[in-house]
């Protein structure tokens, strides 16, 4: 590739073709390819750089605090957990169908873990997807009230395909934050999915909200579209914890 092609194609932004252009390039004399058929090849390198580039971007923009998958996911520690169902919710039909869901149980059991998969899993169908605790989100938006930014920052909550929401109830809500909380649940009220994981039980929910009347509000319009799982088991961090001490 002479310094010509490469600085068009540097400015077209076909970083894809400019990847790959001599071994291509070799490829196609050495196979007698044809004009169009070494075109379809420098096509489809674009094409799968960019694929990888939005990827790469979408992961990312998500913030995800650790890479998790399904398959890491140690279903022995859990045997009450419904294996398939997680299974199918990993498929994310519950986005195209714009459903939440809420993974309900003790700290230590996965329910992290469970929706960084599904928001990874998310991200390769081609979603956006953005991962945040509870509070990280609502400090969020009570500062961007004092720099005018914060329908900016609603936006930010709001836009994605699929919000993660980690540890709800790890703290009681302000009247300040409940505003915030509804604004967010009612914007994407049937327009985007909803991942909540909690270590409260759902009857205990209510009691987290500041607001009785925004609280009915908002889990009226939660639990409208939701799949509940409840995760019973032991912590496995404590269990790893224990098996490390057995065998000191």
């Amino acid at each position: 590739m002479n310094d010509l092609i490469a600085t068009k194609l540097k400015a077209l932004k076909l970083s894809g073709i400019s990847k790959t252009f001599d071994i291509r390039n070799d490829e196609a004399i050495k196979e007698n390819l044809s004009y169009v058929e070494f075109f379809e090849l420098l096509l489809n390198d674009e094409t799968s750089n960019r694929i990888a580039n939005a990827r790469a971007k979408k992961m990312h923009n998500a913030k995800f605090p650790n890479h998790k998958t399904i398959e890491e996911y140690n279903f022995n520690y859990q045997p009450n957990l419904n294996k398939k169902e997680i299974y199918n919710l990993a498929t994310c039909e519950f986005i195209r169908n714009k459903e939440n869901i809420a993974f309900i149980g003790p700290s230590g059991t996965g329910k992290t873990h469970l929706s960084i998969a599904i928001g990874i899993n998310a991200i390769s169908q081609g979603y956006s997807v953005l991962f945040t605790t509870v509070n990280q989100m609502l400090e969020e938006l009570y500062m961007s009230r004092a720099d005018n930014s914060y329908m900016k920052k609603i936006n930010k909550y709001v836009n994605p395909d699929l919000l993660i929401l980690d540890e709800l109830g790890l703290k009681k809500l302000s009247q300040n934050n409940i505003d915030d909380f509804y604004e967010i649940i009612s914007k994407r009220y049937e327009n985007g999915s909803i991942i909540v994981t909690s270590n409260k039980k759902f009857d205990e929910w209510g009691k987290i909200f500041y607001d009785p009347v925004l609280a009915t509000a908002i889990l009226d319009r939660f639990i409208h579209h939701c799949n509940f799982v409840v995760i019973d088991g032991e912590s496995y961090r404590m269990k790893q914890r224990q098996e490390k001490l057995n065998g000191l």
